[in-house]
């Protein structure tokens, strides 16, 4: 888990791969992110504003 957790953060993994890397479904990974103090969201806070702005 805690590879799979570190490749997601790093950007190595798509959440799905990570998931299937740690042997468990992409929504118990995406919710057990937050055990290691990693976001599941892997944009920058200029992207998020970006999008905000252009939605």
């Amino acid at each position: 888990m805690l590879a799979a957790v570190k490749l997601f953060e790093l950007g190595r993994l798509s959440s799905g791969r990570a998931a299937q890397l740690a042997g468990i479904p992409r929504v118990a990974f995406l919710t057990r992110l937050g055990d290691y103090r990693v976001s599941p969201f892997a944009m920058t806070p200029e992207e998020l504003k970006e999008d905000t702005e252009n939605a």
